[in-house]
C-alpha cells in the first residue's frame, strides 16, 4: 500500500490540496500544473480504495463530488510525513 500510494507523485500533491481545502477534482486539476483529470481520478480511485481519502456525492445538478481525508488517512499521511523527515535527514551530510 505505501509502495503504490508513494510510488505515485500526485497522491502528495492531493494531500497537500486537500490541507488548502481544495476538495474538488476540478479544482485540483487547475490548481496543478501538468496534472490531468485522468492521472487524478486514479490517484483519487486508489487512495479511497485504501480508505485514504473518502468521495463525498452531492445529489445535485450538475453533480459534485469532493473528497476528503479519512481518520485512518489522518494516521497514514502521518506516517509518510516521517518518512519524508527521515528522507531529508538521510540526505543532509554532516
Amino acid at each position: 500500500m505505501v509502495e503504490t500510494i508513494y510510488g505515485c507523485k500526485w497522491s502528495l500533491t492531493v494531500y497537500q490540496l486537500l490541507t488548502k481545502k481544495i476538495n474538488r477534482p476540478g479544482e485540483m486539476v487547475r490548481n496543478v500544473e501538468g496534472l490531468t483529470t485522468k492521472v487524478l481520478n486514479s490517484c483519487l480511485k486508489k487512495n479511497t480504495d485504501f480508505g485514504i481519502l473518502e468521495k463525498i456525492s452531492y445529489p445535485e445538478v450538475p453533480p459534485r463530488v469532493e473528497y476528503q481525508v479519512t481518520e485512518f488517512g489522518q494516521k497514514f499521511i502521518r506516517v509518510l510525513d516521517e518518512i519524508e523527515k527521515l528522507q531529508s535527514e538521510l540526505d543532509t551530510p554532516e
